[in-house]
């Protein structure tokens, strides 16, 4: 028979006694069915509770609880199960479930703001360990609708407003104005917040609005035409809004400034970086112009073959030597290979492309281009210039 649902009735309930009429398996785990349960089962996008059933003095850890079809909850038990018969002392994980009563009353929270400030009705929601989203039906929204809805989920929080759940009558239920139409034809069960939304759902929800706390959209992304919010609200909201902090002070801290100057001295410090770049990148062609010459003293036709210790001289080096008329054969070992880069002068014959094919093909690389200019990379340690040599032999 289906189980009584007491998490349905009282949400903040945390314990419960009840008796083991079966033991079962659910997806070949063993599993307890009890005749009433305050334990939540994974459904509509919100995870299971957790907790224990106790039978003297013994705690049977619950690691999850899911429902089948006919509406029978099994408690899934890590270790031993209580025996059939028995009278079992239920307590429930009452942080988690706290957890996941704001998040879910969130979700409904934040699905109706979407809707009234972005025009962007909830197609799916999840609910999960980290994150939490909502799907809607746009294909983009833009930042500052998404920034509307969420204070307009948090007015209606702050506003403390009574949150409703009922079974109404066939009657009542098609005068209700629901955001959207029910999952089940048979005792349907509506969440109402205030007057502000109003959505079949079976979940566990906030008795107040107050009660979420706060409601936070961390971002969205593009999703199979859609549009993906990711969001969290209460505990993990304040949790997640401790550690910015947190990181926040620590790098105010590191750059001796308040936390309200971070931006500022961020910026100065990217502007700083690219300046230092931007230095670093001439001296580099200075430095690649001074050793070119010393390679090729005399302009005109011909190759230099040269290892260079720093990876980001090959290009430079490569067109201060093909502006010599001189080809450039050159690499630069690194911990993870050796980084090849061949560039032929004007008026040379040389294909570097298929040079490079065949040097890497020999020596076990990778790499290629075109017969102007090609760039790969070989194995740590090889003697690239006795392998150019095989290749071209």
């Amino acid at each position: 028979m289906a189980t009584v649902r007491l998490d349905q009735q009282e949400p903040h309930a945390r314990e419960f006694t009840a008796t083991v009429i079966a033991h079962a398996a659910y997806a070949a785990r063993p599993a307890v069915v009890l005749d009433r349960s305050a334990f939540y089962p994974e459904a509509g996008g919100q995870q299971s509770d957790r907790g224990a059933l106790t039978v003297d003095a013994v705690a049977h850890p619950v690691a999850d609880v899911q429902i089948d079809d006919a509406g029978v909850v099994h408690h899934l038990i890590d270790g031993a199960l209580p025996p059939v018969g028995a009278v079992v002392a239920g307590a429930i994980d009452r942080a988690r479930r706290r957890v996941h009563m704001a998040l879910h009353t969130g979700q409904h929270l934040l699905s109706r703001a979407l809707i009234e400030a972005a025009g962007a009705p909830t197609v799916s929601a999840r609910l999960g360990e980290r994150d939490c989203t909502i799907d809607v039906t746009r294909d983009a929204v833009p930042e500052r609708e998404l920034a509307a809805a969420e204070a307009l989920a948090n007015a209606v929080i702050d506003d403390d407003v009574a949150i409703r759940a009922w079974w109404p009558t066939p009657d009542e239920l098609a005068a209700l104005p629901l955001r959207r139409e029910p999952k089940v034809e048979r005792e349907v069960r509506v969440i109402a917040i205030g007057d502000f939304d109003v959505s079949p759902c079976g979940g566990t929800h906030c008795t107040r609005s107050a009660q979420i706390g706060s409601m936070r959209i961390l971002g969205s992304e593009r999703y199979k035409g859609m549009t993906r919010v990711y969001f969290t609200a209460g505990a993990r909201a304040r949790g997640l809004l401790g550690e910015h902090s947190a990181t926040l002070t620590a790098v105010a801290r590191d750059f001796t400034c308040g936390a309200a100057d971070v931006p500022a001295q961020i910026d100065k410090l990217r502007r700083a970086l690219t300046d230092a770049r931007g230095e670093l990148t001439a001296m580099r062609e200075r430095l690649a112009v001074a050793m070119a010459a010393t390679l090729a003293p005399t302009p005109g036709p011909g190759e230099v073959i040269t290892t260079v210790d720093d990876a980001a001289l090959l290009r430079p080096l490569a067109a201060a030597l093909n502006a010599a008329g001189k080809d450039a054969l050159l690499a630069a070992p690194g911990a993870d290979g050796v980084q090849v880069l061949l560039a032929r002068a004007d008026g040379s014959a040389l294909d570097c492309g298929a040079l490079l094919k065949r040097l890497a093909t020999a020596a076990g690389g990778r790499g290629g281009g075109k017969p102007t200019h090609a760039e790969g990379r070989l194995p740590a340690g090889t003697d690239w210039p006795a392998a150019i040599a095989a290749a071209r032999a």
